[in-house]
């Protein structure tokens, strides 16, 4: 059996089938998965708490390979997007959609970026190829219609930000101070 099938076997079953080399690769494959579960809890924490600096460096010691597991890239983008490191979040969030192609956080990130980078156009077409499960996320009709009143479709901007009040009420207190939603402010 090649050492490549073992690593695959490990990963997904948590042991190997090398005569005599169970325990190193099951002990092996332990520490890896509670190092890594270790260090995103702490990143996650010290981000709940603030402290950037020190959840940055907890994602930083993740090992390599698990430096592409949707929560690390998620927490990762988190602290880019305070940075407004908008150019860096963007490829951090293609690479989410990348992973995790059927969840909505990495398009809507990645359209947000989009935006704050003025392609809103681009914005827009991303979400429209998103998956099905961003139709439900008020967050994503509110962001289509923020795009689309600075597109200059108000017809559009006004049933999608309807839609996202309608799932969300708490959209149409921001919506009240949304600078995007100026053009349309009368109409919502």
């Amino acid at each position: 059996m090649a050492t490549g099938a073992v690593a695959l076997q490990l990963a997904g079953f948590g042991r190997a089938r090398l005569p005599g080399s169970n325990r190193l690769w099951q002990g092996l494959c332990l520490k890896l998965c509670v190092d890594f579960e270790w260090r995103l809890r702490a990143a996650a924490g010290y981000a709940e708490l603030g402290m950037d600096r020190e959840s940055i460096a907890e994602l930083n010691a993740i090992e390599t390979p698990a430096q592409n597991q949707p929560e690390v890239l998620q927490l990762r983008l988190h602290h880019l997007m305070r940075e407004k490191r908008w150019a860096r979040a963007l490829t951090v969030s293609r690479k989410l959609c990348q992973v995790a192609p059927h969840c909505s956080a990495g398009f809507l990130h990645a359209g947000f970026c989009l935006h704050e980078l003025g392609k809103t156009l681009q914005a827009k077409k991303l979400l429209l190829k998103g998956p099905a499960a961003l139709l439900r996320e008020p967050i994503y009709y509110y962001n289509m219609g923020c795009y689309d009143a600075l597109l200059g479709n108000p017809k559009s901007a006004r049933i999608h930000l309807l839609t996202s009040f309608k799932m969300d009420p708490s959209f149409r207190e921001i919506a009240k101070k949304d600078p995007d939603l100026e053009s349309v402010r009368k109409l919502i």
